[in-house]
């Protein structure tokens, strides 16, 4: 038995805050009314509403019900001679007025009645063939209709460029509304942002174990145990971690492109962290990255290529236990660090079998060591090996922007 066809209502509004108006309540009773009038039945069941979805950037198709409404015309789950009631063509698409008429097409095609709430018009296959002026004209409201949208997205466009061209010159101080804020701060009464703590806390927490050489899957967990977290959508992704770590954020910097041109400002947030500090943390990340995934606890003794089996002559090689239960600070315990001939383990030739723990061998070198130099001083530090330090990071990260502005121009 075929399925019944219904009347669907579909409400669309680019700012939330129109919803606080009476089109909502009117476009029902006019669906309802439509209904009634043609003896249909309206679809109460299904709600077709995009809050805060532009119809010009398409994210209500996207993103939003419009677009399962058309995945559902699709796969032939509206039935045919259903009707879907709008405000207007404008509500559908803002698009530009090729890809708009095609998407109406994709409807109308389907065997299915466009009704406009504001002018009561139709738009079936029978009536634009019996009218085709109404083509003509839907077509013109769908120019209308995307040229306001373009000229308005240009405008704002042409504000937010200026913020960010007076934020860099140190002329303009207030918000610039656009796109996300940080999880880890707020807006103070004063204006401006200000940190919040316990965001913030658990922040400087994620930074400081991956300087530790923890994972993402560790920290995350960390996180839970403390009952801390970086945004209020709840527990935090192991994912996110990692992109945490290299948003510029951090140092409260807000980055902002405009057709293709991009505005970093500066000073923007409350800072974590300190620029040395920041590029610090992305030249360990790829440092890290180099080891292609050799395991979160770097090989001191045999990263140092000095180490060789005694029977065979091969090259040792470290076994991280990580699957095994680890210390309350989250470190593997001592004798999870293993040492064994890497022709061993692959079968390649090595008769004798077993592994050592790691520890004693890397007491022993740094014993060794500390007989050499003077580690106390090398591990601390002073301030004259701060202030290096802190050149050097600012110098790698120089050279990482300037690399990037390279490859901007010769791409």
């Amino acid at each position: 038995m075929a399925a019944k066809a219904r009347v669907y209502s579909y409400l669309r509004f680019s700012d939330p805050k129109q919803a606080a108006g009476g089109s909502i309540d009117r476009q029902i009773e006019y669906a309802a009314r439509w209904a009634a009038n043609h003896e249909m039945e309206l679809d109460a069941t299904l709600s077709l509403r995009d809050e805060g979805l532009s119809a010009y950037h398409q994210r209500h198709v996207k993103q939003g019900a419009l677009g399962v409404f058309l995945r559902a015309i699709e796969d032939g789950q509206v039935p045919a001679g259903s009707v879907l009631v709008v405000e207007g063509l404008d509500r559908l698409s803002r698009a530009e007025p090729l890809q708009a008429q095609t998407q109406l097409a994709q409807i109308v095609n389907a065997g299915i009645t466009v009704v406009t709430a504001s002018d009561g018009r139709e738009y079936n296959r029978d009536r634009l063939k019996a009218q085709p002026m109404d083509l003509v004209y839907s077509l013109l409201v769908m120019i209308r209709a995307h040229e306001e949208s373009d000229t308005k997205s240009k405008r704002v466009k042409a504000a937010i460029r200026r913020q960010c061209q007076g934020w860099i010159a140190g002329t303009w101080r207030a918000p610039i509304r656009v796109g996300k804020d940080p999880h880890w701060v707020r807006a103070a009464e004063g204006g401006g942002f200000e940190l919040i703590p316990e965001r913030a806390v658990a922040v400087r927490l994620v930074v400081e174990m991956f300087k530790q050489g923890h994972g993402a899957v560790r920290t995350v967990r960390e996180l839970t145990e403390r009952g801390l977290k970086i945004s209020d959508t709840g527990r935090t992704a192991a994912s996110h971690i990692y992109k945490l770590l290299a948003n510029r954020m951090l140092i409260g910097e807000k980055s902002v492109e405009i057709d293709g041109e991009t505005y970093q400002l500066e000073r923007y947030y409350p800072s974590l962290l300190t620029a040395a500090e920041f590029a610090d943390l992305r030249y360990l990340a790829e440092q890290r990255g180099r080891r292609k995934g050799k395991g979160e606890i770097p090989g001191v003794v045999t990263g140092l290529g000095i180490t060789y089996c005694g029977y065979c002559g091969a090259a040792i090689v470290a076994q991280n236990l990580m699957g095994r239960k680890r210390q309350s600070d989250g470190r593997p315990h001592a004798g999870h660090r293993r040492l064994h001939c890497v022709t061993y383990s692959t079968g390649a030739g090595c008769k004798v079998s077993g592994s050592c723990s790691v520890v004693p061998v890397e007491r022993a070198l740094m014993l060794y060591c500390s007989d050499q130099i003077n580690l106390s001083r090398l591990l601390e530090g002073n301030s004259s090996t701060t202030s290096t330090s802190a050149q050097l990071a600012h110098s790698r990260q120089r050279a990482a922007d300037l690399e990037a502005q390279i490859q901007r121009f010769t791409v």
